[in-house]
């Protein structure tokens, strides 16, 4: 259990997240590598994924350990997972070393990609670090704002994705952008269901997400409009870029399709939390196939 509950805490399900955009980037990058005939640097991605993936733990423990604090993970009033402070598993400083740890283990892989590429990746990183503890965090945490979809669709989507690609080639391309807003919009659909499903108990603990704002049925519409985009943008980057291959990504719709209909058929609390793996399930799948398609259009 004292390994166990430390996997809890990192919040497996929404780990793709950080994994997608950093394969749909070093893809776009392949691409564009290939039209100057250099090689893609494996160690810059390995790296890049360090970072995406530590930023993701690392703010999954400061949410942990903020709520945890600040007594907003009530097990009284929460339906979702248990949570390391909240339900008792750890204390807030061992969750808040855990925190630091991962935090760290993502500023050490960033300054080794700053020192490999750029000073301008510093403040990047600092500002994602930033962005990461005070999600729910500091003494006025943007999360509590309505602002935590925006932070996900910034940082897990724009920067992560168009950053991975800068890594490789040291500029941003049109390619990336248009994928970075395919793979945000499904990073923040990941963040939508969650707090559809914590409205009550985010409500009662005055928790003012934006989720609560918009109420359970403007919530749910806007979960179906962000797993849709991506197929609605995926022509134009397809179509108008010459990458045809890249529409592979549309065969992830067939698993999109169980997670909207619970959602628009009112599936509620302990309901939506299946709903939030399926979410993950159409993030991977579409990135996957999106990073194959790219890859292989490199070489037609």
């Amino acid at each position: 259990m004292a390994q166990n509950r430390w996997v809890l805490g990192a919040r497996p399900r929404t780990l793709p997240a950080a994994v997608v955009p950093v394969l749909v980037g070093t893809a776009c990058a392949w691409e564009a590598a290939g039209e100057r005939h250099a090689q893609v640097d494996w160690l810059n991605v390995v790296l890049a994924m360090i970072v995406a993936l530590a930023l993701q733990v690392a703010t999954n423990y400061a949410n942990d350990y903020s709520d945890g604090k600040r007594g907003t993970d009530d097990p009284s009033k929460r339906v979702g997972p248990p949570r390391l402070v909240g339900n008792g598993l750890a204390t807030a400083d061992e969750v808040k070393s855990a925190m630091l740890l991962a935090f760290g283990v993502s500023g050490l892989a960033g300054g080794v990609l700053a020192l490999r590429v750029g000073w301008e990746l510093i403040p990047v990183g600092v500002a994602a670090i930033l962005a990461g503890y005070l999600y729910t965090g500091g003494p006025k945490p943007y999360g509590y704002l309505g602002l935590g979809e925006a932070f996900v669709f910034v940082f897990f989507g724009v920067v992560a994705t168009v950053g991975s690609t800068y890594v490789q080639v040291e500029r941003v391309t049109w390619l990336s952008v248009g994928c970075s807003v395919m793979v945000g919009s499904l990073a923040t659909a990941l963040l939508v269901v969650n707090n559809l499903r914590d409205i009550p108990g985010d409500t009662i603990s005055g928790k003012r997400t934006l989720a609560v704002k918009l109420g359970d049925q403007r919530t749910r519409i806007l979960y179906c409009v962000l797993l849709t985009l991506p197929f609605l943008v995926l022509p134009i980057v397809a179509g108008l870029g010459g990458r045809p291959v890249a529409s592979l990504a549309f065969a992830a719709v067939m698993v999109a399709g169980k997670p909207v209909q619970a959602v628009l058929g009112g599936a509620k609390g302990a309901e939506l939390i299946p709903v939030l793996g399926a979410t993950g399930k159409v993030q991977m799948a579409f990135g996957v196939l999106l990073t194959v398609g790219l890859i292989i259009s490199t070489y037609i």
